[in-house]
């Protein structure tokens, strides 16, 4: 990573940084909110949440493969990063200059905050329906996992500002490999399956969250609170909210199972 740093390094960082701030302040408005009584404006806030959080994800998942790749074709070399990852880590170093892999470690500890927070946004989304969903069951386990990760890209990230010689965690086995061929190989590939793994849960929470889209949709429908609402193909159920119609003028009931 070269030492010049460029306005567009330093603004790249500013932006990232500041989504990632945004995405948090997103989520506690979210937890906080929907304790509350429905609104609207939670259902939309929480899929930008989870849009922002996959597209981050993308991004994230993307520097790993590279990585990956390019370890296959130089096992013997130092990691490398894409130039772009470069300049985020530049602009993000210049919170301390002394510390040459500071940048690099803050930029890997955002991204991992962009994810957990899209996988936290999907947790929300799926909170007022009632039953459980298969969505919110591989998000918790997204959570629980990506949470654990980050808290080592926080470890890694705290050791060197706090003047550690080399990063500490998981990934480096705490500080005993060596720098060198050793520790890149193990740093390399340790990062890429944690984000493989936790890739493909995000993958398979999205695809449930479609699939059951109508009753988390439904349930940030003003009518729906407190209602008790079924998942697709259910069908009609006893405890299902029943509907008032006219008959001769007077009102009344009909159960959700008459035929």
């Amino acid at each position: 990573m070269g030492s010049s740093v460029s306005a567009v390094d330093t603004a790249g960082a500013v932006l990232f940084i500041g989504l990632t701030v945004v995405m948090w302040a997103a989520v506690a408005v979210l937890a906080y909110a929907n304790r509350g009584p429905v609104r609207p404006w939670l259902y939309r806030t929480a899929v930008a949440l989870i849009g922002v959080g996959v597209v981050g994800q993308i991004g994230h998942f993307q520097e790993h493969i590279a990585q990956a790749i390019y370890w296959i074709a130089n096992p013997y070399s130092e990691a490398w990063m894409t130039p772009w990852a470069n300049s985020f880590a530049r602009g993000m170093g210049q919170v301390d200059t002394t510390k040459p892999s500071l940048g690099m470690e803050l930029l890997h500890l955002t991204g991992n905050l962009i994810f957990l927070a899209g996988l936290v946004g999907i947790m929300q989304i799926t909170r007022r329906v009632t039953r459980q969903l298969k969505a919110r069951k591989w998000a918790r386990m997204g959570v629980w996992m990506q949470g654990i990760h980050g808290v080592e890209h926080l470890v890694l990230t705290l050791s060197v500002a706090l003047g550690a010689s080399r990063a500490v965690g998981l990934s480096t086995w705490f500080g005993a490999i060596e720098p060198g061929v050793a520790l890149t190989t193990y740093r390399v590939w340790w990062h890429f399956v944690a984000n493989l793994v936790g890739t493909v849960i995000l993958g398979l929470a999205i695809f449930h969250l479609w699939k059951e889209k109508r009753s988390v949709r439904a349930a940030y429908h003003p009518e729906a609170d407190g209602a008790v609402l079924p998942l697709p193909g259910e069908g009609n159920r006893e405890d299902a909210p029943r509907e008032p119609v006219l008959v001769g003028g007077e009102r009344a009931t009909t159960a959700a199972t008459r035929q």
